[in-house]
């Protein structure tokens, strides 16, 4: 099981950099990578909440569930 991370299709749609979303979400650039690299091993529903208000969409266009 694997969780893949779209946060940076999400930003690419947006024409929003890492840096201008972290500013937007109340986080630190570098913790924005970590999200988008898939690199974190978890997300607070806050967190989720706030990028999907930046970004005007759902948790399911950010995080998406692919088999191994």
């Amino acid at each position: 099981m694997a969780i893949r991370v779209n946060i940076d299709v999400m930003l690419a749609k947006r024409k929003m950099s890492v840096g201008e979303l972290a500013d937007r979400i109340g986080i630190t650039p570098v913790n924005v990578s970590v999200l988008k690299n898939g690199r974190a091993k978890a997300i607070r529903f806050t967190t989720l909440d706030r990028i999907c208000t930046a970004l005007d969409c759902q948790p399911g266009d950010i995080l998406e569930y692919v088999e191994d």
